[in-house]
């Protein structure tokens, strides 16, 4: 029988993205979440039908918590249309994902794991596109300069400085991250 205590059930999600993201896809075991969430032994195995169930939930969790708060948004909204606000709120978003280490980290596990589960890997390919979908139609109604093209090229390599920053700190300072993703802005959208 799957519990229907939906606090208890986030906390337990919560906690299997902590154990991702510190033990990777193989230490994800309902005893390894019971424990990170402290509560007792078999309560997880009570809210997830199975192990692909609790990997597949984590997953959504993940992009729930990355989204912004309707204040990030109503200040995005209200701002300008041009390549240095473009900048600014590339630079938020890269600062906001990193923020959530944790949670990318599950990420980047749950995307290993796709290549040997099937059904993970459908469930994570619809939310990708479903995310770069909704980036796309963002931008379209932001009226932010550049194409769809310009979005997806800096989705891609967003996303690897933000792998970069979160595996590999100490390759580039903070202050150079900042640098390289206004430049990458920059080159890759036309001016308006």
């Amino acid at each position: 029988m799957v519990r229907r205590n939906e606090q208890r059930r986030a906390a337990l999600v919560d906690a299997a993205i902590e154990v991702l993201a510190r033990d990777g896809a193989r230490g994800l075991t309902f005893r390894a979440v019971d424990t990170e969430a402290a509560v007792p032994l078999g309560t997880a195995s009570n809210y997830f039908t199975s192990r692909d169930d609790l990997l597949t939930q984590a997953g959504a969790r993940v992009y729930e918590r990355l989204q912004p708060d309707e204040e990030t948004v109503a200040r995005q909204q209200a701002a300008g249309r041009d390549r240095e606000v473009y900048a600014a709120l590339m630079r938020e978003l890269v600062s906001r994902i990193a923020s959530f280490r944790t949670g990318y980290l599950a990420l980047l596990e749950l995307r290993l794991e796709a290549t040997r589960r099937p059904e993970l890997r459908r469930v994570l390919t619809e939310r990708v596109r479903a995310d770069l979908a909704a980036n796309l139609s963002y931008h379209e109604a932001s009226g932010l300069p550049g194409d769809a093209t310009a979005v997806k090229l800096l989705y891609l390599a967003l996303n690897w400085l933000i792998v970069e920053q979160l595996t590999l700190p100490d390759v580039l300072a903070p202050e150079e991250r900042e640098r390289l993703v206004t430049a990458a802005v920059e080159r890759i959208v036309d001016a308006a």
